[in-house]
């Protein structure tokens, strides 16, 4: 595409460090946190002593952007590319997997010997060839999509296998990073551990360990618009945020404890803004905007054997820069076959000078056809006007009548980003879901098309399941390529009330053989209890659904639809559904 976009292309050393002298890497990425949801930012409403001492005891990047949603900065910080070229290009129905011809920073990592883990949410793909253990991780616990709906004793992922959690899943996700470190350690194996959290993301679940500080709390900082806040969803966010940061400690404990303090390198920031209205530093907007409230994130480098202490660095930078930094950082061998957006900081980070030699730069950002800039100095929005952003975080005052040139530079930049940009989308529209690119495919129905009267238990698709199936016209579909062609066993997670019992099943491909199985034993558990949701109106409901084989069925390569029906119907109703397992056999 020839422009200037496509950035520069970073040749790392040709040989890299031995094993023993490379760093360890330690990414903590939050959910959903807002620049403004730490005590290092200045906010009184709350304490974050162990994330505001990586900034303390290394660098704070003052002007560090992300993208106004979850699964492209993901993406950002994976790959070093703005996201469109990635193929995310959203949150949901697919739209945030990264194409398998990327190369993540996960991938660079493991081909240099280095262990890698992900623990969180993952949001980038779930069937392989998209999911984590396809990514360059060893080793994942999580779950891969968009957000989960109950946050407690749940179903997660662990290496494409469903298994129960423990507790409070950042607590239990944290247990499984701070094992992987350990052992890691006591192998004497460089690691690579990213730890995507998935708060302080609705719902808003706290413990009461955590919420009861917030409970009647009228906080001293409040948003800029206070009418805007909704109190109930700030004390629940303080509280989260608050869980964050002790379990971020318990990283760090992990971490000196394993002896690996000195020579890991720690990076933390945030995917987006503030999923509220509160206390974000007089910053415009929130998450969803492309302002600088939707997009500014804390984001701090703690790295002991090379980073000097308590220097913050006020040149703009962004999640696209986060590979070439890490990958330069460790001195690894890195010919990237697709040209980066990003650029490495290592000399801004390593630097002892007040002043290093860095070219102007701009950062961009896209939301559908909109497109927002940032420059050292300015933000250029999405309706062409200009502010001073030092000056004014708010963007009350657009100067643009006053820098006609700048104003004129940045227009035909925004234009031409929009339209390779919108190229790299429309490339991307039509992906259908894979199965049998490797061993176990999951088919959340997040990802299926509900016929009918079916109905979706949540707003968001994200960690839902379907109900009110009382139709044998109504079915279940998912687009589908099948990557391997051969015998599939079928496995469902459902539930069936006693009154739906005898109920006959059926599974079939597009023109190809088709199965049943009658279902004979009643599953029905309640809702799961939410009485450590501390929101009015949660729209996020989850229950235990059990397994049941349908059987075994033949599928043929390419592309068609995977069908989820019934033929009889001796009850009201059929079942409630949550997903499917296909495994090749």
């Amino acid at each position: 595409m020839g422009s200037r976009f496509l950035s520069l292309v970073i040749l790392c050393a040709a040989v890299s460090l031995p094993a023993a002298e490379r760093p360890n890497v330690l990414v903590i990425l939050t959910d959903d946190q807002g620049w403004g949801d730490l005590s290092f930012s200045g906010n009184k409403n709350l304490a974050t002593p162990h994330i505001d001492s990586l900034a303390e005891e290394g660098i704070s990047l003052e002007a560090f952007y992300v993208c106004q949603v979850c699964a492209p900065t993901r993406a950002e910080f994976l790959t070093g590319r703005y996201h469109p070229r990635t193929g995310v290009s959203g949150v949901t129905r697919g739209q945030g997997r990264l194409n398998p011809d990327e190369t993540t920073v996960a991938d660079v990592f493991s081909q240099a010997g280095y262990a890698t883990g992900c623990f969180g949410k993952w949001h980038n793909g779930t069937q392989p060839p998209y999911h984590p253990n396809d990514r360059g991780f060893d080793e994942f616990y999580g779950f891969t999509s968009g957000h989960w709906s109950h946050y407690f004793d749940v179903a997660l992922d662990h290496n494409g296998e469903r298994v129960r959690s423990e507790g409070f899943m950042v607590d239990d996700i944290t247990d499984r990073a701070v094992e992987f470190i350990g052992a890691a350690a006591a192998n004497e194996q460089p690691f690579f551990c990213y730890v995507p959290f998935n708060t302080p993301h609705s719902p808003m679940m706290v413990p009461d360990r955590w919420y009861q500080k917030f409970e009647n709390l009228e906080p001293e900082m409040r948003h800029h618009d206070e009418e805007k806040e909704d109190l109930a969803m700030t004390r629940a966010a303080l509280a989260l945020c608050e869980n964050i940061d002790w379990n971020v400690g318990r990283l760090l404990s992990a971490l000196e404890e394993s002896g690996a303090t000195e020579d890991t390198l720690v990076i933390f920031f945030s995917d987006n803004g503030p999923n509220s209205f509160r206390w974000n530093g007089g910053l415009k907007g929130r998450k969803g905007s492309i302002d600088e409230g939707g997009l500014r994130s804390a984001c701090f480098v703690r790295w002991p054997d090379r980073i000097a202490a308590g220097r913050k660095v006020h040149q703009i930078a962004g999640a696209i820069d986060l590979l070439p930094t890490l990958v330069e950082a460790a001195e690894l061998p890195f010919d990237p076959p697709k040209p980066l957006d990003g650029k490495s900081l290592v000399p801004l980070l390593v630097e002892k000078r007040d002043k290093v030699d860095w070219p102007e730069r701009e950062l961009f950002s896209i939301r559908r056809n909109q497109v927002s800039i940032r420059t050292q100095r300015f933000r250029y929005d999405a309706e062409g006007r200009l502010f001073d952003v030092a000056k004014d975080p708010g963007q009350l005052f657009d100067l643009a009548a006053e820098n006609p040139a700048t104003v004129l530079r940045l227009s035909k930049l925004a234009d031409q980003f929009r339209d390779e940009m919108q190229q790299e989308f429309a490339a991307n529209s039509d992906r259908p879901f894979t199965v049998g690119f490797g061993q176990v495919t999951q088919l959340p129905v997040r990802d299926a098309i509900a016929h009918g009267g079916i109905q979706r238990s949540s707003k968001a698709p994200n960690n839902s399941f379907l109900h009110s199936w009382s139709s044998l016209d109504d079915f279940i579909s998912w687009d589908a390529e099948v990557g391997q062609p051969g015998r599939y066993e079928v496995e469902l997670y459902y539930t069936c009330a006693e009154e739906n019992v005898g109920c006959l099943l059926t599974v079939s491909q597009s023109d190809g053989e088709e199965i049943e199985k009658r279902v004979t034993e009643v599953y029905d558990p309640p809702l799961y209890v939410k009485d450590k949701e501390r929101v009015a109106e949660s729209h996020y409901f989850m229950k235990d659904f059990a397994m049941m084989k349908l059987g075994e069925i033949d599928l043929s390569a390419g592309r068609g639809s995977l069908r989820l029906g019934a033929s009889e119907m001796p009850g009201r109703g059929l079942v409630d559904v949550h997903s499917i397992i296909l495994r090749r056999l």
